[in-house]
């Protein structure tokens, strides 16, 4: 495997990435959104977390109607963040993109939310639908700001502003991976972990053990006067990690379902503990279906329980590395320094 040109969720062609969020005023909280292509996207969600926020779950079941939904949004506010998918939905249904109804376009839009209240001094400081106004807006091709190598920012921006990461600055980071058969599989998450992204014991980023080569070769062990003084400093609060892992290979609603279940085992990789009673852990896997089945051409991909093999196991990869590339790209502040800050010895 190899990473995609800018080792992020826009990988995957057709996916868009926006971000907004405030700092200051009592604010430290955004939102992200991931817009669909034209058509939408085949979406499944994994739950994991025992406290959740999330909008349009139940939609994802394959068993329930809509095949394809249309964004997906990340926010920083806890439960009233949800507030920031009526804005995408604004957006969306006034470009006429939505599921098809009497009189009009429903934008399916699901999402899911971190616990960041308070963080910027204002518990009610919250996104709100001119968020999501402001992130797809930011998504678009023609507002859209890129970082350097075409890949959406990440760190403490959007979703990841405001989040905190077993003591760390957390944020928003992502990874890809092309597949020997052409296949993109990308996360992007949002790093708000109640647990350690830390080895036991020690102050390596545990994410960047499923590193591609050359990726985190920058870093090292840190000193055991970093890790000493880290120990003696980090604190927990209430918290949660959501993120995305998508594809463009032709997945149904039930694959989609497995493809976010096995990123969870990325995030158990990164992040221990993972899963708690204080993190609402939640994953989306989307597929926008640009490639074929698994399968469905044997000569190029090979058998279709071989070809969904390697990409779920790349999904779970891709996971780990987009938690480490968050925590990595993060920006320090006070009661939550950034990775580099608290361990500088681990930069080679």
């Amino acid at each position: 495997m190899r990473p995609g040109p800018a080792n992020a969720l826009t990988d995957v062609p057709g996916l868009r990435v926006g971000h907004a969020h405030r700092v200051g005023d009592g604010y430290r909280t955004g939102t992200t959104v991931i817009l669909a292509p034209p058509g939408g996207m085949v979406a499944g969600v994994d739950v994991r977390g025992a406290a959740p926020g999330t909008r349009e779950t139940e939609l994802l079941d394959p068993r329930n109607l809509v095949e394809r939904v249309h964004a997906v949004v990340l926010s920083g506010g806890s439960a009233y963040g949800l507030s920031a998918a009526c804005g995408v939905m604004d957006r969306l249904a006034d470009a006429g993109v939505g599921f098809p109804v009497d009189g009009g376009v429903v934008p399916i839009v699901p999402a899911a939310v971190i616990y960041d209240l308070g963080r910027g001094g204002a518990f009610r400081a919250t996104p709100d639908a001119a968020f999501g106004h402001a992130a797809c807006d930011a998504a678009l091709p023609s507002t859209g700001r890129r970082a350097a190598g075409g890949a959406p920012a990440a760190g403490s921006v959007g979703a990841g502003a405001g989040a905190v990461a077993g003591g760390l600055a957390g944020g928003v980071g992502m990874a890809s991976a092309v597949l020997d058969a052409g296949v993109t599989v990308a996360a992007l998450v949002v790093v708000n972990a109640a647990g350690s992204v830390l080895d036991p014991g020690g102050g390596v980023l545990s994410g960047t053990r499923y590193g591609l080569p050359g990726e985190f070769d920058h870093l090292g062990p840190p000193s055991p006067r970093d890790v000493a003084a880290w120990e003696q400093a980090k604190v927990t609060s209430l918290n949660t990690t959501i993120g995305v892992v998508a594809t463009d290979a032709t997945l149904t609603k039930a694959q989609c379902g497995k493809l976010a279940g096995v990123a969870h085992d990325g995030l158990a990789r990164a992040i221990r503990p993972a899963h708690t009673m204080v993190d609402g852990d939640t994953v989306f896997g989307l597929a926008t279906c640009a490639r074929p089945a698994p399968g469905a051409e044997p000569e190029v991909f090979g058998t279709g329980e071989a070809h969904l093999h390697d990409l779920l196991s790349a999904g779970a990869d891709v996971f780990s590395r987009a938690v480490a590339h968050a925590i990595l790209a993060a920006t320090g502040r006070e009661g939550a320094p950034a990775y580099l800050d608290a361990f500088p010895s681990a930069l080679r």
